[in-house]
C-alpha cells in the first residue's frame, strides 16, 4: 500500500488574536483567570475545571465545558481559544506510520510522527522549526533554524495526535487502520523530531510537565524521552528539572569522525559527552541512557569501531540503538548492508548491552529517523510584516 495523504489544507491560517489555553500549565490557566477578573478563591475550582477538561477530556469547545456555567463559558470563549496546530497533510504510511506537517499561529510547520506497534504507540515530537545544528547524515539539519517552540506549540503537537487517534475518553479515530488496540493509543512520547530540545530548554521542560502530569495528559516520565546531540552543560540539568529518560545521538566513536557527523562534537566532544552521561541524576540499571548510533555503510560500522564503542560506554548503564541511515534526496551516506548491521550488534551483544536493530518505520513518507523538514524559512527582520 503506498502513502496516502488524507488531508491537505493549505488555505493560509485565519487570523484570531485569541490566546490558545493549550499548553498553559495550572499557574497560567490562574493568570488568565486572573485577567478576567476571576475572584481568587474561585480561581482554583476554575483552574481545576479548564485543566480536566483540556488536558484529560481533549475538549476543543467550551461549549463542552458543561460543569461551568454558560454565560463564563461565552467569556472564556470571547478572550481565549483552544486550537490547537493546524493539519497541513496527514500521511499513513505502508507500515500504519503517520506523519502530520502542522502550521504554526504564525504559519511556520513542523512535522510530528505516530508509530504504532501491537501494545503501545510512539509520538515523536519536534522542539524547534528547523535546527541549529548540521548533523550531516539528518535531513532535518539542512532546514536552519527559524524559532524554537513554546509550550503550547509543543504540547499542541500532542492533542492533535490524540484528537486524530481517538485518544480521548469515549473518542474513536476517524481512521483505524494503524492504530493499536490498546486503551491508551500513545503510550510513549519522545523528544526525536525537528530540532535540539536542549537549545529550548525551558519550554521544553515546561511543555514535559504537562505532558506528565498524572491529573492530565499522564504520560509517565519513564515513557517520555529527550534526544540529545550532546549539549553537554544542559544534560545535569535536564535530569534535574525534567528527570525524564534520556537518549544521546552518538553516531560514532572518534572525535575526528563525530565532527563532521555532529558538528557540536567540536564544542564539546566525547569525552565531556560521556562524563555527562554518567553524571546524569538518577541514572541506573532500571533508568539507562539510549545510546543512538546510525549504520552508514563504510563510514563508522567497522567490528573495530564496535569494540571501541563498547569499550567506551564501560560502566554507564545504556542500551545501544542502531540505526539504519534513512535515505533522503540529496544524502551524502548509505546505509550499512543488514550483515555488517547483524555482525556490529553482535560485538555489542556480547560486551552485555542490549543493541535492538530499530526498524525503520515510514520511509515511503519521509517519517523515519532523520528524515523530517518542513518549509518554513527564517524572514529577515525587513521582510516581517508588522501586526497592529
Amino acid at each position: 500500500m503506498s502513502a496516502l495523504i488524507l488531508a491537505d489544507n493549505l488555505a493560509p491560517p485565519q487570523a484570531d488574536r485569541r490566546e490558545t489555553l493549550i499548553g498553559e500549565s495550572r499557574e497560567g490557566l490562574a493568570a488568565r483567570l486572573e485577567q478576567l477578573g476571576v475572584p481568587e478563591r474561585q480561581s482554583r475550582m476554575r483552574v481545576g475545571q479548564l485543566w480536566n477538561w483540556l488536558y484529560v477530556q481533549g475538549a476543543t469547545d467550551f461549549a463542552r465545558m458543561t460543569n461551568i456555567a454558560k454565560e463564563f463559558r461565552a467569556e472564556l470563549d470571547s478572550s481565549f481559544t483552544l486550537a490547537r496546530p493546524e493539519i497541513v497533510t496527514e500521511q499513513v504510511s505502508s507500515d500504519g506510520t503517520r506523519k502530520w506537517l502542522l502550521r504554526l499561529n504564525d504559519g511556520k510547520e513542523v512535522e510530528t510522527v505516530y508509530i504504532p506497534e501491537e501494545d503501545r504507540g510512539t509520538l515523536c515530537i519536534s522542539s524547534q522549526v528547523g535546527c541549529t545544528l548540521t548533523c550531516s547524515f539528518c535531513h532535518t539539519g539542512t532546514q536552519r533554524l527559524v524559532r524554537n517552540l513554546n509550550p503550547s506549540e509543543i504540547v499542541g503537537q500532542i492533542m492533535v495526535a490524540r484528537d486524530r487517534l481517538g485518544d480521548w475518553p469515549g473518542a474513536v479515530a476517524e481512521d483505524p487502520r494503524g492504530i493499536p488496540d490498546t486503551e491508551r493509543k500513545i503510550t510513549n512520547v519522545v523528544l526525536m523530531g525537528m530540532g535540539e530540545p536542549l537549545y529550548n530548554f525551558d519550554n521544553v521542560r515546561d511543555a514535559m510537565a504537562i505532558a506528565a502530569d498524572g491529573e492530565g495528559l499522564s504520560v509517565s516520565k519513564r515513557r517520555i524521552t529527550l534526544s540529545t546531540s550532546g549539549v553537554v552543560p544542559e544534560i545535569p540539568r535536564w535530569g534535574e528539572e525534567a528527570s525524564t529518560m534520556l537518549a544521546i545521538s552518538l553516531h560514532a566513536v572518534r572525535d575526528e569522525l563525530r565532527d563532521t557527523l555532529v558538528p557540536i562534537n567540536k564544542k564539546w566532544p566525547i569525552k565531556d559527552l560521556l562524563d555527562a552521561a554518567r553524571a546524569y541524576p538518577g541514572l541506573s540499571n532500571a533508568k539507562r541512557i539510549t545510546f543512538e548510533y546510525v549504520m552508514l555503510k563504510g563510514v563508522n560500522d567497522s567490528l573495530a569501531e564496535a569494540k571501541e564503542l563498547v569499550r567506551l560506554l564501560a560502566k554507564i548503564p545504556a542500551k545501544i540503538n542502531l540505526i539504519p541511515f534513512n535515505p533522503w534526496p540529496g544524502a551524502p551516506y548509505e546505509c550499512s548492508d543488514w550483515e555488517r548491521i547483524e555482525k556490529f550488534g553482535e560485538v555489542v551483544n556480547r560486551a552485555g548491552y542490549a543493541s535492538p536493530v530499530r526498524s525503520p518505520r515510514g520511509r515511503d513518507i519521509m517519517a523515519a529517523c532523520g528524515q523530517l523538514k518542513s518549509a518554513s524559512v527564517k524572514q529577515r527582520a525587513s521582510e516581517r510584516v508588522p501586526t497592529a
